[in-house]
């Protein structure tokens, strides 16, 4: 009931309440638009084509995409060009002293950034959608039903104006709704497949009685475990404590205080399996193509890193380690902390400032990115292991072996048509988390009482306790 009436508050708050509406009615014209297809192309033979490249990059994007890639409607580039944009960016701020220099800008040079990331995301749609509209008409499967220059254009034009549309429904997401526009747009794509897969459990329980009561069980407990296990990782930090020295200015004291700079577990977020996943995705997309296909040892090679495989999640998770230490080395500078702490009159008790209070950090940054790549590690194969399995029994000498002993579900996994990857759940709860707390926020900035019990008993105009 406590719960219940919290979330009534949500619309007992004119803002509040306009704010959630308009994000939902931005998400509903993104579904929408995700319905209209590409003119001039012949969807079914493109579905059955898609269906059968099941692993490689496709999949990959059509995931970010929201289906829009699988049904090559006018969004099936989705939000990825974006999202490399920022990426680019991002990594050109460490290198580029005028990036550098505008970030550190404020408002201002955050501006100028994002700019820059629309006018980038454009001319990477404008690629993109060329090098698709191109591969469309070379195909030999005749997905293109008149082709020409008329189909490249209207191609083009058609996949940079639905990218350009999304990301302004997420700019107006992030500035007019309840925020994280971008990723709740992500978040849409992806909890749309829900009612299929709840139906698709539904069937092999109950209908075919392909899984037994105890496999849908196990199922169900390893999901809630696995979620439980991502919000209590996103919400883990090291609490670095810091003491500010005592000054005088003036006839006033300033300073004095006790405080802590926080250092989460998973800095990276989802960023570390998003670049694994995709380097790792271009092999079975290799594989499929036309002249490599009569390559007898390179496509022997290239099957051997694909999803299900062995070296595979070896790759994957030596991937998954050395972005999270790329990424985390990007977003935060233990030197440039510890000269910023220092000139504000800040310390840690026991540490020397300068070099001393540098290394230390670095030495706690590089072990808590060490539990959050193993972190990532886990919640990525084990949903991984559980739906396709891993193909043990095709290692060299001891595969015979394995294939006798262990068990199929170990093996052949179970069949799980549902949204259960490590990638797609770490996003959905991720996402989901963000935006309670920012629901929350505003609800406890008006004196209402927030959802989770951290946010306090704050009684609301209306409440009865």
């Amino acid at each position: 009931m406590r719960f219940l009436e919290r979330f009534v508050n949500i619309f007992r708050i004119p803002d509040l309440r306009n704010r959630v509406l308009f994000t939902l009615g931005l998400l509903a014209v993104y579904r929408l638009g995700g319905h209209i297809p590409i003119p001039g192309v012949d969807i079914n033979r493109w579905s059955d084509f898609f269906s059968s490249s099941g692993g490689s990059l496709f999949g990959f994007f059509d995931l970010f995409g929201g289906g829009n890639l699988r049904r090559l409607t006018i969004f099936a580039l989705g939000i990825m060009p974006y999202i490399t944009a920022s990426i680019i960016l991002q990594l050109l701020t460490v290198v580029v002293p005028t990036l550098e220099k505008l970030q550190k800008e404020g408002e201002l040079g955050r501006r100028k950034i994002t700019q820059w990331t629309r006018y980038l995301t454009i001319i990477l749609s404008v690629l993109q959608s060329a090098g698709i509209a191109v591969s469309l008409e070379a195909a030999q499967q005749g997905f293109v039903l008149s082709p020409g220059i008329g189909f490249l254009t209207l191609t083009v034009i058609s996949l940079t104006a639905g990218t350009t549309f999304i990301m302004w429904l997420g700019e107006q997401i992030s500035d007019r709704g309840i925020g994280n526009g971008m990723s709740l747009i992500i978040f849409t794509g992806i909890v749309v497949g829900l009612p299929s897969a709840i139906n698709n459990v539904w069937q092999n329980t109950f209908v075919t009685h392909e899984w037994s009561a105890l496999t849908l069980i196990v199922l169900l407990v390893m999901m809630v475990a696995v979620v439980a296990f991502i919000v209590l990782v996103e919400r883990g930090e090291r609490r670095i404590p810091v003491q500010y020295a005592k000054r005088v200015v003036g006839r006033r004291v300033m300073g004095g205080q006790s405080t802590h700079m926080p250092l989460k577990v998973n800095a990276g977020g989802v960023i570390p399996v998003i670049f694994a996943s995709s380097i790792l995705a271009f092999p079975a997309t290799f594989a499929n193509m036309g002249p490599i296909k009569n390559i007898g040892w390179l496509v022997s090679i290239l099957r051997d890193i694909q999803h299900g495989e062995p070296l595979y999640y070896v790759l994957f998770v030596a991937g998954i380690m050395f972005f999270c230490f790329f990424y985390v080395s990007i977003i935060f500078n233990p030197n440039e902390a510890a000269d910023n702490m220092r000139k504000y009159g800040g310390f840690i008790p026991g540490i020397r400032p300068g070099r001393n209070t540098a290394d230390y950090m670095n030495n706690i940054l590089t072990k808590i990115t060490v539990v959050g790549g193993i972190y990532l590690s886990i919640l990525c194969l084990i949903p991984d292991i559980m739906i396709s399995g891993i193909k043990l029994n095709h290692l060299v000498l001891i595969g015979n072996w394995i294939d006798r002993v262990a068990p199929r579900f170990l093996l052949d996994g179970l069949n799980v048509q549902f949204y259960f990857g490590g990638t797609s759940l770490l996003i959905v709860v991720g996402v989901a988390m963000d935006t309670i707390n920012q629901i929350e926020a505003q609800l406890i900035m008006r004196h209402y009482e927030g959802f989770t019990p951290r946010s306090g008993r704050i009684r609301g105009r209306r409440s009865t306790f």
